[in-house]
């Protein structure tokens, strides 16, 4: 875990590597070249050899991380990202007791990079994992041969600070501790008004902040992340079990139990991110957009292309407005500072090439075109991006991650997004802001930001 004070300089070594490291959720500023996704601000780095990632953390506080950023590697190589306020600034909540990190993530039984080449190879989906875990660990009855999982031993009447993060490669969470309720302050590093609720809901990528208050009797108390989906997907459907262990509680105690949400619970994860605000007081104001200059629709979509090699000669794809990345061989930023030409095109559509009733009857043609495509927006120009979930192949609930930026989740819904009446229903007062969202399976989401961190 590394932990900085905001407006520090950070330089942080990577060593003997085959991978990049991205600062999640790290805004960048003037260095975008340290922001890490590999082919996009640079090449991979080398076995045997360094970089030296030299950033400023400007303007942020709060809970980020840092991953790997190539194919899977992500899975296992990945961390905390602690950013302290400055020296003499406090929180806007009580000051907790202590702080504890919390990572949920996923874990296969074989190598993670043998399981997406072979899904690269034959052009299906790749196999899910075999186990959530809590810190590392899956917890009992999970087949490890460590029992016994994570264990946060906590005093009596205390307030806990715990920086939960989800570093799952594919599943949203839902997280929650028996017979307690969770204050959420803070998302993706920026401050909300708190709420209470016993069960929280994180999409990969994100991250939440929440006080714990210890009023309970002595005892244990699980502790459980759990799968949400609710389209016809298949998802690892395990559980993955610590334990919250009061100080002094004697060995023989049994664990207080708590019930799960179903993993189709839509009801109780549009309660949880509904409740999402932005603090926007006067310290910390949500500086949303109100005019905007690019006003753009982005379907998130599957496709099926040929693929001669692959099984069933074709290869499940990705999209966003029926275009497949494909990833170039000289980094984008590297390509744009120096002039390169013949590296990316910026012809990438602001909406869909074909109309239609996106989470209704899909088109009988699943192809995708293919192409290194961007959309060029103007420094410091505003963006209304809407992205649509599609049911091509299958309806599915996507995080959406945007480098170097936080955004304003202005709107949501289920369906197709109505230009005329759903931004009638936006939050521009205080939405939530945040660097990853979760598109839902069949609905769609919007989200404004200001293009100034070239």
């Amino acid at each position: 875990m590394n932990r900085e004070y905001q407006g520090s300089n950070t330089d942080p070594r990577i060593l003997y590597a085959m991978f990049l490291p991205t600062e999640h959720g790290v805004k960048q500023l003037r260095t975008g070249w340290a922001d890490g996704p590999a082919y996009i601000t640079q090449c991979p780095i080398q076995p045997g050899q360094a970089y030296v990632y030299n950033f400023t953390l400007t303007g942020q506080r709060g809970t980020l991380w840092w991953h790997a950023h190539i194919l899977w590697l992500r899975a296992t190589v990945h961390g905390a990202l602690v950013i302290l306020p400055k020296l003499g600034v406090p929180y806007p909540f009580p000051k907790p007791h202590t702080e504890q990190v919390i990572v949920l993530g996923e874990w296969w039984k074989s190598d993670t990079e043998a399981i997406i080449n072979e899904a690269l190879k034959s052009g299906l989906a790749p196999n899910i994992s075999d186990a959530h875990t809590i810190n590392g660990l899956p917890g009992p009855g999970q087949g490890c041969a460590s029992q016994d999982g994570f264990s946060l031993e906590v005093q009596p009447k205390k307030t806990y600070l715990l920086r939960i993060i989800n570093a799952a490669l594919n599943e949203e969470l839902f997280f929650k501790i028996a017979n307690h309720q969770l204050t959420v302050v803070e998302v993706d590093a920026t401050y909300v008004k708190p709420f209470k609720t016993d069960t929280i809901v994180i999409a990969p990528g994100q991250t939440t902040n929440v006080l714990l208050e210890t009023k309970q009797k002595l005892g244990n108390y699980l502790i459980a992340a759990s799968p949400f989906m609710d389209a016809p997907i298949i998802v690892d459907n395990k559980t993955a079990i610590a334990t919250l262990h009061y100080s002094n509680t004697l060995g023989s105690t049994i664990t207080s139990l708590t019930s799960l949400p179903p993993k189709n619970a839509t009801p109780i994860a549009n309660t949880f991110t509904d409740s999402l605000r932005s603090l926007n007081s006067k310290k910390y104001p949500a500086n949303v957009p109100l005019k905007i200059d690019h006003k753009l629709l982005f379907t998130v979509s599957l496709g099926i292309n040929p693929c001669p090699t692959c099984v069933n000669n074709s290869r499940v794809v990705a999209d966003f407005n029926n275009v497949t990345f494909v990833m170039p061989k000289t980094a984008l930023l590297q390509a744009h500072f120096f002039k390169i030409k013949g590296v990316f095109s910026d012809d990438f559509p602001g909406n869909p090439p074909v109309v239609y009733n996106f989470t209704g009857t899909q088109l009988t043609n699943f192809g995708t075109t293919k192409g290194t495509r961007l959309y060029r927006l103007a420094y410091n120009s505003t963006v209304e991006l809407v992205l649509q979930d599609t049911g091509m192949i299958t309806p599915e609930n996507h995080p959406i991650h945007l480098h170097g930026f936080n955004f304003f989740v202005v709107g949501s819904g289920k369906g197709n997004f109505d230009s005329k009446n759903d931004v009638k229903k936006f939050n521009l007062v205080d939405p939530v802001e945040r660097n990853t969202v979760g598109v839902p399976a069949g609905g769609w989401t919007a989200i404004r930001f200001r293009a100034d961190n070239p």
